[in-house]
């Protein structure tokens, strides 16, 4: 699918107050983006980021990075937090590629990926966010026993997904095919507008749990 561009987001996005500038200067001293010193969850391509704007008002004593790499997408997200102004919550627009450069070794405490995209072709298989190959950039910026959290309505992705785990130096916790079937995984869980949109029409949510080995 191919994303609008929004003409002048790049220039609205660099002078937001809610967007970090120069990301690469902060690794390994993003705790000074904060008002408080504490646990550093991220989300990768958080979209328009209501999962994690949600995420950082239910859970104040975290603080969280919404990572999105489309201007035009981190636009919008930016106009909803002038609504509702989150003090632990700021953006960074960058291909998670590049996350190694931009987070210090054991300074993330939890990723989230949620609804990414599934790469459906076979030679790009190293491109989805759930691969071996990134799966080891993750593991380089988690602590010791560090969790990701993926959910996805695309059962082949999921599918790779499992099968990328150990060979991306992690251990699995807990899964399911069916999240909103799944009461234990249930508690706590904030929507993203994927999982309503997709959940709303009887499209199961799959998910799991991995730690870092």
């Amino acid at each position: 699918m191919r994303l609008r561009h929004i003409k002048g987001a790049e220039e609205a996005i660099a002078s937001n107050r809610f967007v970090i500038q120069n990301p690469q200067e902060m690794k390994g001293h993003w705790s000074d983006c904060f008002p408080d010193n504490a646990p550093l969850h991220i989300e990768i391509g958080m979209g328009k980021g209501r999962f994690i704007m949600d995420m950082a008002e239910a859970h104040p004593d975290i603080n969280y990075i919404g990572i999105e790499m489309y201007s035009s997408v981190l636009l919008r997200a930016t106009q909803k937090m002038e609504e509702r102004e989150l003090s632990n919550l700021r953006f960074i627009l960058i291909d998670a590629t590049y996350i190694q450069d931009v987070f210090a070794e054991g300074e993330v405490d939890q990723i989230y990926l949620n609804f990414s995209d599934p790469w459906p072709k076979d030679r790009h298989a190293k491109r989805r966010l759930p691969s071996r190959q990134f799966l080891g950039r993750f593991k380089g910026v988690l602590v010791d026993g560090g969790h990701i959290e993926f959910k996805t309505d695309n059962r082949g992705l999921f599918d790779f997904a499992m099968e990328e785990i150990e060979a991306g130096g992690f251990r699995l916790l807990e899964y399911t095919y069916d999240l909103h079937a799944n009461e234990a995984m249930m508690a706590g869980n904030i929507m993203t507008e994927y999982e309503e949109k997709f959940s709303s029409i009887g499209n199961p949510i799959c998910k799991y749990i991995i730690e870092k080995q």
